[in-house]
């Protein structure tokens, strides 16, 4: 199938790597005019030369001033995907202060300076669907050593729902996809760093009863449903792709 987004604008950060970058390819195969955000430009650089319908942009999401300049000029977004993030690994009594703080600025609070950017137009525009990227680790269940993380996204669903419900008359729908245990950069980075990087590989992998790890692109397929027509009586909703981690 394709064109399943044809027409449409879509804006999605953290497409420097990972689910976001996955999402920002497979809205550019289904027919999007993509704005590809990420802090570190370079990683993206490779983008446009694999779907021109890619324009990628430097943007710290954390940074209010640097998210009203660069967002606030843009035309409407018929979809905002939401996928920037970090996860901060340890219990809250190994969470600094500092830390607790970063999860929420880069989890939560990025998401809310973004929609307030580019919300507006969207509703003048006649509406259009924000896919917040979440995660398992929230309300949905704890996962061990994800306290802050659990937390800042538990609040990126209370956003969701937030939002979801203020904004269905104006035609906006706002979802949450929550990935289960995904291989990606991130988490790779986190399997070498530790002290036994095959035992952690296969702690990662034994969460999920299917017994394996997700894809990025199984998310990106994902979010594809949530931002496309196809969803148009979709609103407010937690999307679980886990392999059976939360059954």
């Amino acid at each position: 199938m394709g064109g399943r987004l044809a027409g449409k604008r879509a804006l999605v950060t953290g497409a420097g790597a990972g689910i976001g970058r996955a999402i920002a390819l497979a809205f550019a195969a289904e027919g999007a005019h993509v704005v590809a955000a990420s802090r570190t430009r370079a990683k993206m650089e490779d983008m446009p030369r694999i779907h021109a319908a890619i324009a990628p942009v430097a943007l710290d999401v954390t940074d209010p001033r640097a998210v009203s300049d660069v967002l606030g000029g843009e035309r409407a977004f018929d979809v905002v995907v939401n996928a920037a993030g970090w996860v901060h690994q340890g219990t809250l009594l190994a969470c600094s202060l500092a830390d607790w703080r970063a999860s929420f600025e880069q989890n939560v609070t990025s998401a809310f300076l973004v929609l307030k950017a580019t919300l507006p137009a969207m509703i003048a525009h006649g509406g259009g669907s924000i896919v917040n990227v979440a995660s398992v680790a929230s309300t949905v269940t704890g996962v061990a050593e994800r306290a802050a993380y659990g937390a800042s996204k538990a609040a990126l669903i209370g956003l969701t729902k937030a939002v979801a419900r203020d904004h269905i008359r104006e035609g906006v729908r706002a979802n949450a996809l929550c990935p289960g245990t995904t291989s990606s950069p991130s988490l790779e980075a986190r399997i070498a760093a530790d002290d036994d990087p095959e035992g952690a590989r296969r702690r990662f992998v034994a969460r999920q009863p299917m017994g394996r790890l997700g894809t990025v692109e199984e998310m990106a397929a994902a979010a594809l449903y949530l931002a496309s027509d196809e969803a148009a009586f979709v609103t407010g909703t937690v999307m679980l792709v886990d392999g059976g981690q939360t059954l």
